[in-house]
């Protein structure tokens, strides 16, 4: 298995997994490969450094920070990388997929209808324009724009 660092025309950045550089170089070529905040098909390889399990097998290993207590961006919870941070978008935003209804362009009557009370809370999502959805934050209904990402519509791998 090959983990690759790779890119998109638009600079983001995210790895994929191929069985061999042949196979990634055939998907590329077909299209197939695309990054999965855009959907960008312009994909290109990062340098990468290679893994190496140089302890494997040696029980002299180095304490981790959190069997050491230091503070680091693991133990705070807060990513690494931009490709980390990426991930935990993507995940965050099928979680939201996941658990709301898409309501569509009636996003707004059926948030103000709830609000209301002329129709049961429920969660949901849809679309509306930047001037409905200020009006309907005045309103006192609690609303909260969400990227579109073309992702999310399907499984990372």
């Amino acid at each position: 298995m090959k983990v690759l660092n790779l890119q998109c025309a638009h600079q983001h950045e995210f790895e994929g997994w191929f069985g061999s550089e042949d196979d990634f170089t055939s998907q590329l070529a077909r299209a197939l490969v695309s990054c999965p905040l855009c959907g960008d098909t312009q994909i290109r390889k990062m340098l990468s450094a290679p893994r190496l399990n140089l302890r494997a097998g040696r029980e002299d290993k180095a304490p981790t920070a959190a069997q050491t207590g230091t503070s680091d961006s693991v133990e705070l919870g807060l990513p690494a990388s931009g490709s980390a941070l990426h991930a935990q978008l993507l995940k965050a935003m099928r979680q939201v997929l996941a658990h709301t209804e898409d309501v569509g362009e009636r996003f707004a009557d059926q948030a103000r209808a709830m609000h209301h009370g002329e129709m049961d809370q429920r969660n949901i999502r849809g679309r509306t324009s930047p001037e409905v959805a200020l009006e309907l934050i005045e309103e006192g209904i609690e609303v909260m724009p969400l990227p579109s990402l073309p992702a999310l519509k399907e499984t990372l791998q």
